[in-house]
């Protein structure tokens, strides 16, 4: 009996063994971390109103991350990144015909429920030098992802930046007729290498990719992915008299490309740049990004800036009030690829208050934000306004 005992007792130990993550091998590290990130969200298209609970959206999802690094030799390195969404409901495809969003739908789960998504945003392997740099191989960030966007120090970067995150897929309203004009808001300013509106290089690919170390707060990326997508970033981050600054530009071809038609050549440049004042918490960011292709006439500029304070007024954590703008303008029918008209325009604002809760590592936020369309057709178009209220908390 004993010896029965003490087997059933190795065999469950062996079991826990196999689905707790450990701290890696001998050689080979492993840290699991991530953030679990939902909003509820009240829209009102000029017609219906509604109110959804939202998760974040793609790249932005509730997700794990496993990281790992080896030491080769002093100064030398190996390691590697497993990056896992788990997609509730996706911001970027809900609309008022679905409040959870096609994206995050994967069958049917139990008791005749949705299912929902998950999906590999990353994984790669890198070898990293202290004075060479670091090579990435595998699908990871290409050297121009999200470069304007991270360049944000206010806080309030996931609840406010110039993706169209929440209002992507929503149908725009015909004033005239009361139902929808066949265009969604998303139409704006198409981008052919993931993102919608803006950072239109967004979505991970297969790549290899270089980083160079980081000299007096400067360093510089480049890329190159399967057909065909080749790109080059420079950053640098510093501070200096009280003020804290961040600045990052970034350029990417993509061709024979899925989302690329008629074997067009898609060229998009950003930049972006953060100025803090450390000593009174105000703050400035503002990025801009140009798209253009060989094929078709015309190109499309998004302008994004926000402003606001970031002051420590509570021992729970630092508070960000903030304002934003953004305005998206597409000339001679490129932007759009025939969706809407000719010299479209598109504007956003929006106010908005984070509170950083600093012993949870948790973030909550209330905001505000009203979108406006215009173009050369006769149609008049609603607006569009939304109120969301969420949090994140990292692990």
């Amino acid at each position: 009996m004993a010896n029965n005992c003490c087997a059933d007792l190795e065999e469950r130990i062996a079991e826990l063994e196999a689905t707790t993550a450990r701290k890696g091998n001998r050689k080979v590290s492993l840290t699991v971390s991530g953030w679990v990130g939902e909003q509820v969200m009240w829209w009102d298209d000029g017609v219906e109103q509604n109110v959804y609970v939202v998760g974040l959206g793609s790249t932005l999802a509730s997700h794990f991350k496993m990281t790992g690094q080896a030491t080769i030799s002093p100064g030398w390195y190996a390691g590697y990144v497993l990056h896992i969404e788990a997609i509730s409901s996706d911001s970027l495809t809900i609309s008022q015909a679905n409040a959870i969003g096609p994206a995050a739908l994967a069958g049917t789960g139990a008791g005749g429920f949705p299912g929902y998504a998950t999906q590999l945003l990353q994984s790669f392997w890198f070898v990293k030098s202290d004075h060479l740099g670091k090579l990435s191989v595998g699908l990871q960030s290409q050297a121009s992802d999200n470069t304007a966007i991270l360049v944000d120090g206010s806080g309030s970067l996931v609840p406010a930046n110039w993706v169209a995150f929440e209002y992507n897929s929503f149908n725009i309203i015909n004033s005239a007729t009361g139902v929808s004009s066949g265009f969604q808001w998303g139409d704006n300013v198409k981008c052919f290498g993931g993102g919608t509106i803006g950072d239109c290089n967004g979505a991970t690919q297969h790549v290899v990719r270089y980083d160079s170390p980081t000299f007096g707060g400067f360093s510089v990326s480049a890329s190159w992915g399967e057909d065909d997508m080749w790109d080059v970033a420079a950053r640098y981050a510093g501070e200096f008299n009280g003020f804290k600054f961040a600045a990052a530009a970034a350029y990417n071809e993509i061709s024979g490309f899925s989302n690329v038609i008629l074997a067009d050549t898609f060229k998009y440049f950003q930049v972006g740049a953060y100025l803090e004042h450390v000593p009174t918490g105000i703050f400035v960011y503002g990025a801009y990004g140009h798209n253009e292709s060989d094929l078709l006439v015309g190109d499309a500029d998004t302008y994004y800036v926000k402003a606001g304070l970031r002051e420590r007024w509570h021992p729970l954590g630092h508070t960000v009030l903030y304002g934003e703008y953004e305005n998206a303008q597409g000339d001679d029918n490129f932007a759009l690829q025939g969706a809407l008209g000719q010299d479209s325009e598109f504007q956003l604002w929006g106010v908005g208050v984070v509170q950083e809760i600093d012993a949870a590592a948790m973030s909550l936020w209330v905001s505000y934000r009203h979108l406006d369309q215009e173009d050369s057709t006769a149609i008049d178009f609603e607006d569009f306004q939304y109120v969301k209220a969420g949090a994140l908390i990292n692990f």
